[in-house]
């Protein structure tokens, strides 16, 4: 049986260690890699966090898997067990030119099913955590349940690439969208714009590429709170899979999905 009041009491005192670290580190010289393209970075700070977190894991679960965006923790090709989903700096470009708007996101599956999540923004102190069953917090504030917003009262997350080119959406449907609502917002961690949602600073996230440990600790969070996650067409997210993901309060995803997403492209 899993003491689940012990895993999130040990998270919470890693966060608050993982995050220190990272805020000291801010002094040194940063040794940055590209992954898949000149945009995606990654530094010896992704890679010394996600193994801070590693080491604590193993140590201390060692029954437990991982997946790590940095790779040193398992593939794994079924949701068995109890599954930490890890991103030890998401936004880590906004890490390395702005030092703020990026955080470290966990989230925590037992047998496909969520059960922790954790959004930390370590240079702000904002700490957003989720417990199934039990509610999601602002630190250490039990946040209401979300409410449906109008599309035309919203604030939409997303990135201005896909406005340009994706295979998913037509750009038309999109740029519709992003007239009818209030405004659109591209902080450039996805944890942290679903972490927005959950406190009621963005309405909807919409993104064309993600991983799981980008979504993972962020869907239990809005989840909890009565919020919707889905790819973008509708379709329920995969824990061990990259996909499209669009995020939103109640009632407002099915406004925007039927509306906007898989809405056939308009003909002039």
């Amino acid at each position: 049986m899993i003491n689940w009041e012990k895993v999130n009491s040990d998270v919470m005192k890693w966060l608050r260690e993982a995050g220190k670290d990272i805020v000291n580190s801010f002094s040194e010289t940063l040794q940055i890699q590209t992954k898949s393209d000149r945009n995606d970075l990654v530094t010896n700070i992704d890679k010394q966090t996600e193994m801070f977190f590693i080491d604590k894991i193993r140590n201390t679960y060692p029954e437990h898997h991982i997946l790590g965006e940095e790779g040193y923790g398992e593939t794994l090709h079924n949701t068995d067990g109890v599954i930490w989903i890890i991103d030890p700096i998401d936004g880590t470009v906004n890490f390395v030119h702005q030092q703020r708007n990026f955080s470290i996101s966990i989230g925590i599956y037992e047998n496909g099913v969520g059960r922790l999540g954790y959004i930390y923004d370590v240079v702000h102190n904002e700490l957003y955590h989720a417990i199934a069953g039990e509610g999601a917090y602002f630190n250490g504030k039990k946040l209401p349940m979300l409410e449906e917003p109008e599309v035309s009262d919203s604030i939409v997350g997303i990135n201005a690439t896909w406005l340009i080119s994706n295979r998913h959406v037509p750009v038309e449907n999109l740029h519709k969208l992003v007239r009818d609502v209030r405004s659109t917002r591209s902080l450039g961690s996805a944890a942290l714009e679903m972490a927005y949602i959950a406190t009621g600073r963005f309405d909807a996230y919409i993104a064309m590429r993600l991983s799981p440990w980008d979504f993972a600790a962020g869907k239990i969070l809005v989840e909890e709170l009565g919020g919707s996650l889905t790819t973008v067409k509708g379709e329920p997210l995969n824990i061990l899979k990259g996909s499209t993901v669009f995020v939103s309060k109640p009632g407002l995803h099915h406004k925007i999905l039927e509306g906007y997403l898989i809405k056939e492209k308009e003909e002039d």
